[in-house]
């Protein structure tokens, strides 16, 4: 089964920050997750299936933070690796999912 991805506005204007090079390797991931959503880290503590990508971007670590809600896996943000997913919350809020 081919998951379909729906970026969210705000994570396609987060992606437009990022270094070329980050935004390459972040497409390869991109295309993994189609096909395995499940692939990557999940986190817990949410209620949703969530799940992390790590990915470094100009030496900082970074993380694109998806849902998956078959058929479709939801690309909802980048979070900062140092903010120890602090704003996560902020950004399911104003999503709608919790």
């Amino acid at each position: 089964m081919v998951f379909t991805l729906k970026p969210t506005k705000f994570f396609l204007k987060q992606l437009d920050d990022l270094s070329n090079e980050a935004a390459k390797l972040l497409d390869k991931k991109l295309k993994i997750i189609k096909i395995n959503p499940f692939r990557y880290k999940r986190i817990h503590g949410y209620g949703l299936f969530l799940f992390r990508i790590r990915f470094e971007d100009n030496r900082k670590e970074k993380r694109v933070i998806y849902l998956v809600d078959k058929p479709f896996v939801k690309i909802l943000c980048i979070l900062d690796r140092a903010k120890e997913y602090k704003e996560l919350r902020i950004y399911l809020k104003k999503l709608g999912y919790l």
